[in-house]
């Protein structure tokens, strides 16, 4: 792992650490890191195995443990300083993680020490080149929720296409994602199901124009069904970036669509995952 990673990785961990009643938000840890709202959790999650959210409820019932074991402080007061509203809910909490109440710790606990958790184990292995790509005036229509379920929102992309013989304006399709499935509840992820279309297209006012700036991306070529895309990004996000020292910029991943499971196979499908770089 690169340097900069390891040394973004313990400063936020540390920062956790230190802060536990402090704000721990996504936004807040993707300052500290000083790394992209767009992609700090992805980086996270893909680097250590854990969600960023994991870390904090990890790292603050340990804070706990030691508070409960080496202070005299009442478990109200252990639980505010550990960043919890109420009592209840940091009961409940603690009692999940180390299968007993914060009471009966402190009667019997040994606290341990909270390492950083790097992830172990292999990865699979992927193409991935650096390019430099043209800015893309895209046409779509959003979608919210899951994204397997994208499908529907291009299925009524392609009505208006083709009910108005656009097609010819056509250059491709992409689907832009703006949000991290680990972090954002599936109800809420936000993505554009798209097609790229010349600059010479009057796109219809019921469609979303948007343009996706050009420039250096990291491009991992996938071969295969889409159901391979989630380890494709954890590669991308994980063994690829730490390994080149490489940073993503602020702007969203996007997937670009060579050809259609229409009239391809499955194993032959052919998926460029593009992730913009600083």
């Amino acid at each position: 792992m690169s340097r900069s990673y390891e040394d973004r990785l313990r400063r936020v961990v540390r920062y956790i650490h230190d802060n536990p009643a402090g704000d721990l938000s996504l936004d807040r840890l993707a300052e500290v890191a000083a790394m992209s709202r767009f992609h700090w959790h992805r980086v996270y999650h893909a680097m250590t195995g854990e969600t960023c959210a994991d870390t904090v409820r990890r790292i603050r019932l340990h804070r706990a443990s030691h508070w409960l074991v080496h202070t005299d402080d009442p478990v109200d007061v252990v639980a505010a300083r550990a960043g919890y509203d109420n009592v209840k809910s940091f009961a409940r909490a603690f009692r999940d993680s180390y299968g007993v109440t914060p009471l009966a710790f402190r009667k019997d606990g040994l606290p341990g020490t909270a390492p950083l958790l790097l992830k172990q184990g292999e990865t699979g292995m992927y193409d991935v080149e650096i390019k430099s790509l043209p800015d893309q005036r895209l046409a779509g229509i959003e979608h919210k929720g899951a994204y397997p379920q994208i499908g529907a929102a291009y299925e009524q992309l392609s009505a208006v296409f083709t009910s108005r013989n656009l097609w010819p304006h056509a250059r491709g399709m992409v689907a832009v994602y703006y949000c991290d499935p680990s972090a954002v509840p599936e109800a809420d992820l936000r993505s554009l199901a798209g097609v790229s279309v010349t600059d010479a297209l009057d796109i219809p006012d019921d469609l979303q124009e948007s343009t996706l700036p050009g420039g250096r991306h990291a491009v991992l070529r996938l071969k295969g069904p889409y159901t391979g895309l989630p380890s494709a990004y954890e590669y991308l996000y994980g063994a690829w970036l730490s390994e080149t020292g490489e940073e993503p910029a602020d702007a969203p991943s996007f997937e670009m669509y060579l050809n259609s499971p229409m009239d391809t196979a499955p194993a032959e499908l052919l998926t460029d995952v593009c992730v913009p770089l600083k």
